[in-house]
């Protein structure tokens, strides 16, 4: 079965499919597209995954990129989620069943970077970053977002009551923020809008010019 197998719920109005500059994955990181099919061949869900530091806390955090609604809430999420962790070096301790998600070994995950990240020129994407060293990074930008447009946002993905209330209250008391204050220098955290599309550019845009301004004062 491949990605390119046609499919309807990818059309469907509640599942929320990731757009086209995720198929950079099949590019880079075919070995973690994972598929579901049902007994009659047709395909009923996938998750496409990459190897960068994505992964991390205890609480865990794991997209399944889109699965068929008559299908949720059978097990298929976590059994998706499973195959990939086996794939991507055991890197998740479980399946926390209340908030829906992986449980990630964070301890493991670091261990699994620090080659990498003792490279150099490596941007990591997180939900936090309090477990990973201070050493990695030269800059930490934490996302804000309206409460009203979180909300409605989460809601969207179908994230389970408590989960979604969780998510707005730790928005509401700005923990991530305190949380890369606590663990880094002030003087690198900086917040970035993330409210509407046009944010995404605009913050995309922002980061490229520090890091050109970076490689600038560090060439001599």
């Amino acid at each position: 079965m491949t990605y390119f197998a046609s499919t309807t719920f990818n059309l469907d109005p509640i599942t929320e499919t990731y757009g086209i500059p995720y198929l950079e994955y099949l590019a880079h990181w075919l070995e973690y597209l994972v598929v579901a099919e049902a007994p009659g061949g047709e395909l009923i869900g996938y998750t496409m995954g990459k190897a960068e530091g994505s992964v991390a806390r205890k609480e865990g955090h794991g997209h399944i990129t889109a699965l068929s609604p008559e299908f949720r809430r059978r097990g298929l999420a976590a059994k998706l989620m499973e195959e990939m962790s086996e794939r991507k070096g055991q890197l998740y301790d479980g399946y926390d069943e209340e908030y829906d998600c992986p449980i990630l070994d964070e301890d493991r995950v670091v261990d699994e970077l620090e080659n990498q990240m003792s490279e150099g020129g490596v941007i990591v994407d997180y939900h936090g970053c309090d477990f990973f060293p201070e050493r990695w990074f030269h800059i930490v930008f934490v996302l804000k977002t309206d409460n009203s447009i979180l909300y409605k946002r989460l809601e969207n993905r179908g994230y389970n009551e408590k989960k979604l209330k969780d998510n707005v209250q730790c928005e509401i008391f700005q923990v991530l923020h305190e949380e890369a204050l606590a663990s880094y220098k002030e003087e690198i955290v900086h917040q970035l809008p993330s409210n509407k599309p046009e944010d995404l550019e605009d913050n995309i845009n922002q980061i490229l010019k520090w890091i050109e301004q970076w490689v600038k004062d560090h060439s001599s």
